[in-house]
């Protein structure tokens, strides 16, 4: 009977033991708080020993080793390594540090304090080496212009008109001149001439002009440059003239057995010129000038009995005002031929 009972009293006390062990293990779950089980180390030598088994009727897990299903979820588990924690978040490697910028300063002046001054460097230059903007290549000032031109008559289809003409200007300042042309005329008749007498059986009234004058005065507001293929550069301006003059024309008569008779003109005249400048004492000049004037011609209704005569023809001739616009090209030479600035640049 004493033996039943120390059995007895050992059996209840294995069970109170038991019971504090799953009290205690149901708490540590309930607080979430259960530590990662440590991988036991690999020997290559010896392999695991086999866990034991739980004998039987013992009705307690105190040999056994809970693993959390969260923790498996966890990167890291399970790896084998002891150095990663499962319950930190890897958030990088850490930012370095960005430099202090008063500081980097401070550090760079008291460098710059250290290094003795070097004497400045002399490099060669050429004048290939400066770029500048040019002055005028060509000076007109206290200068004589010779301008030898040829023109043309462009607003009549009746009869056009040649002129070897020939201009002197002496420069007052650079873009203020005066000067004289004179001009020598040759005409012919063009095709409408012919026409108007086929269609009309009537030659038509047109009279043509011997020479003529000017006074003028010339202007230059505008002066510029150009390039020409990225290579060479070209200089050119643009001038007004404004003159007075006077000139001869006459009277071609439609029926050549009456005299024909001649006009003095006054001839004021208006232009715009483009000068290209070639060298230090030669241009090439480009322009049109329009002559106006009231020319007088032979009366419609002469015949062999009515104005017969040339005085009689001019006295009862025909007026009109024309307006003469040529166009001329021609080449200046410059006296002297050379020049000097006299101001700086």
């Amino acid at each position: 009977m004493n033996i039943l009972r120390m059995r007895a009293h050992r059996r209840s006390t294995l069970f109170i033991v038991a019971l504090a062990a799953m009290a205690g293990t149901a708490f540590a779950q309930s607080k979430g708080k259960k530590a990662p089980a440590k991988a036991p180390a690999k020997s290559p030598a010896k392999p695991p020993a086999p866990s034991p088994t739980p004998a039987k009727g013992s009705g307690d897990d105190a040999g056994e080793i809970e693993i959390n299903p969260d923790d498996a979820k966890k990167p890291g588990a399970g790896s084998g390594s002891s150095d990663v924690n499962p319950d930190e978040i890897d958030m990088g490697e850490p930012e370095k540090q960005q430099g202090d910028l008063a500081k980097d300063l401070n550090v760079a002046d008291q460098n710059a304090g250290a290094v003795k001054a070097a004497p400045p460097k002399k490099t060669p230059l050429s004048w290939q080496d400066i770029v500048v903007v040019i002055r005028k290549p060509f000076l007109k000032q206290h200068r004589v212009e010779v301008l030898p031109f040829v023109s043309t008559t462009m607003n009549d289809n009746v009869i056009h008109h040649y002129t070897l003409g020939a201009e002197a200007a002496y420069y007052l300042t650079d873009v203020l001149a005066v000067g004289v042309e004179g001009m020598g005329y040759v005409h012919s008749f063009g095709e409408p001439f012919d026409l108007v007498a086929r269609q009309a059986r009537r030659l038509p009234t047109v009279n043509e002009y011997n020479w003529s004058g000017a006074l003028d005065f010339h202007y230059v507001p505008v002066y510029g440059k150009f390039a020409i293929l990225d290579h060479y550069l070209a200089t050119w301006e643009a001038l007004f003239t404004a003159g007075i003059g006077a000139g001869q024309s006459q009277v071609i008569p439609r029926d050549t057995r009456f005299p024909g008779f001649t006009n003095l003109l006054i001839m004021p005249n208006v232009g715009a010129s483009m000068r290209f400048f070639i060298s230090r004492w030669m241009t090439i000049n480009l322009g049109i000038r329009d002559y106006v004037f009231f020319d007088h011609f032979e009366p419609a209704n002469r015949s062999t009995t009515l104005y017969a005569t040339a005085a009689d023809a001019k006295a009862h001739a025909d007026g009109s005002l024309i307006n003469n616009v040529m166009f001329q090209v021609g080449v200046s030479f410059w006296f002297p031929m050379s020049f000097e600035y006299t101001t700086f640049r």
